[in-house]
């Protein structure tokens, strides 16, 4: 059976994105971008939040941009025909290889489970990962965790009213001292 990500860059204080909504925690870094890659490998579909979505719309056209680097190319080159699945009430429509959900979180993650294919099923975006795990959908997290106090923002983890107990994967530290923590949900 297919297993569900939930992979992010997170604060040490547990925000994937600070107070103002800003990113400029997680600075350009070649070795973290490549694990990147590495990771969306594994992937065999994206299921990805409204905002997540917009936000990655730039890799769609980015291949236009003649100041790419080849591991932005590389990106491009799994990240651009990787399906994804779009959960919004805003959106009246997609683009690229990606689709609009026409099921609950649930429905869609119990569907392509069940549907032949390789690949985890990776889910992006605090929100939707906050659903999936109040369900108990959520196999694996994986955290980038950035060497900064950002004091408030979108929590990485969502509040639960559930423990849920996790076994270490794999850790690594880069050299840019963030640290990759892989944990899987023990049932």
């Amino acid at each position: 059976m297919r297993s569900v990500t939930y992979s992010m860059n997170v604060s040490l204080d547990g925000y994937i994105v600070g107070p103002d909504g800003g990113l400029n925690w997680t600075p350009p870094d070649e070795e973290i971008f490549r694990s990147w890659i590495d990771e969306i490998r594994e992937v065999g579909v994206h299921l990805l939040g409204r905002r997540l979505y917009e936000t990655m719309l730039y890799w769609e056209t980015a291949e236009q941009d003649l100041s790419l680097d080849d591991s932005q190319l590389e990106w491009i080159a799994i990240w651009n025909p990787l399906p994804k699945v779009v959960f919004s009430n805003t959106l009246p429509a997609v683009q690229g290889n990606a689709r609009l959900a026409s099921g609950g979180l649930a429905e869609e993650i119990e569907q392509l489970r069940a549907e032949p294919g390789e690949g985890n099923i990776a889910i992006g975006g605090a929100t939707l990962a906050a659903e999936a795990a109040a369900l108990g959908l959520i196999d694996e997290y994986r955290a980038r965790v950035y060497p900064v106090l950002l004091g408030g923002g979108i929590p990485f983890f969502p509040r639960r009213e559930r423990r849920v107990d996790l076994e270490l994967v794999e850790t690594r530290t880069f050299s840019s001292k963030v640290v990759y923590l892989r944990y899987r949900v023990t049932r």
